[in-house]
């Protein structure tokens, strides 16, 4: 089997396009408003998410280097051939496309709908996609942990997080 057919390979492909996505969105990261009252700022937590990211990707990135130069052993898992990334033919495939669509349309619309209401809406999206159906679960935490994480940013951590048509739920907090 060539090399390129292995899963080390198709490691070393992957590690790559992160490495290129995380390095992307670390820049854009950069761009977020400061906020000179806030002490934890609106880029730090995606910040230290990404550099955790990029370490984790470069070791990936560094473990499929050596399989690939240096050539495997037979009884070696990364040996096996790769599996199809074609989404028609690998519903797993298909729904990590899906799920990254998902988090495009969550940031397109961040600023314009509010934290509390996309995440509410996307929440309820991949409850679903993951196979719980239960609806008497999926709406009340798909409301209450969003909300609950917005008091806990905004109040507690002192990070203005967009409210979008909910700005009068930031303003009645803000009388409490």
């Amino acid at each position: 089997m060539r090399r390129t057919q292995t899963k080390a390979f198709a490691s070393l492909i992957c590690s790559i396009i992160l490495l290129i996505f995380e390095i992307w969105a670390y820049v854009e990261t950069t761009g977020f408003r400061v906020h000179k009252r806030a002490f934890v700022q609106p880029a730090t937590f995606p910040q230290i998410m990404i550099c955790g990211m990029a370490i984790f990707t470069v070791i990936l990135f560094i473990q499929s280097f050596i399989k690939v130069t240096r050539g495997m052993k037979d009884g070696d898992p990364e040996n096996e051939p790769a599996a199809s990334v074609n989404p028609f033919t690998n519903r797993g495939v298909a729904a990590a496309f899906f799920v990254i669509i998902l988090c495009v349309i969550y940031t397109y619309l961040f600023d314009k709908l509010g934290y509390v209401l996309v995440s509410a809406c996307i929440s309820v999206i991949i409850m679903w996609l993951i196979g719980k159906r239960d609806l008497k679960i999926i709406i009340p935490v798909s409301i209450l942990v969003p909300l609950i994480m917005w008091f806990i940013f905004y109040k507690l951590l002192t990070v203005n997080i967009p409210m979008g048509m909910l700005q009068p739920l930031r303003d009645l907090v803000d009388k409490l």
